[in-house]
């Protein structure tokens, strides 16, 4: 039987992208937007695929996975290869998919919280919970008022992809 690896890489380096794009953009509020929609890009994708790795592990190991992280990863691939291919559509996209994304997200690791739960993390479970509940407000705050999100789109994302960045190692780490 195959030992099972209790460190997560893909994981990790999701963690690490979304906390340095995190401080990236605490660092360079309003200046150079493209290379800020270039790196979130980067960034959405890798969460994707993520999303798609878990899934396909789950499904090998029980038969069936939570198709909520297929969809969100697929949908996080393509608003990466959307922001790398059109940066100049970058306060479009800020408007209208990273509220999307944020919600996909979400969603997908509120689905993952039942398998946490089942490993006995009852701390972590509790912890992203309110991390991921937190970000579909906020996703759907930016959807109702976009005029939020263009106002204050660095601030509410940095802090929230740090968040995001945090979650990420520590279930890497915890794996």
């Amino acid at each position: 039987m195959r030992e099972r690896s209790r460190f997560d890489w893909v994981e990790l380096i999701e963690g690490i992208l979304l906390i340095l794009l995190g401080f990236y953009s605490i660092s360079h509020p309003g200046s150079a937007l493209t290379g800020v929609v270039l790196f979130y890009g980067l960034v959405a994708i890798v969460t994707g695929i993520a999303d798609i790795v878990f899934y396909v592990k789950v499904e090998e190991h029980t038969g069936f996975g939570p198709t909520v992280s297929l969809v969100s990863g697929v949908l996080s691939v393509m608003a990466g290869v959307m922001l790398l291919v059109y940066p100049q559509a970058g306060m479009w996209i800020l408007t209208l998919l990273i509220p999307i994304w944020f919600l996909a997200h979400c969603i997908s690791r509120l689905c993952r919280l039942r398998y946490v739960r089942m490993m006995g993390w009852k701390t972590w479970y509790y912890i992203s919970l309110v991390i991921n509940i937190i970000g579909i407000i906020f996703g759907c705050l930016m959807i109702v008022r976009p005029w939020i999100t263009v106002m204050s789109a660095d601030w509410l994302i940095c802090f929230y992809l740090i968040l995001l960045g945090v979650d990420s190692i520590v279930l890497a780490v915890r794996n």
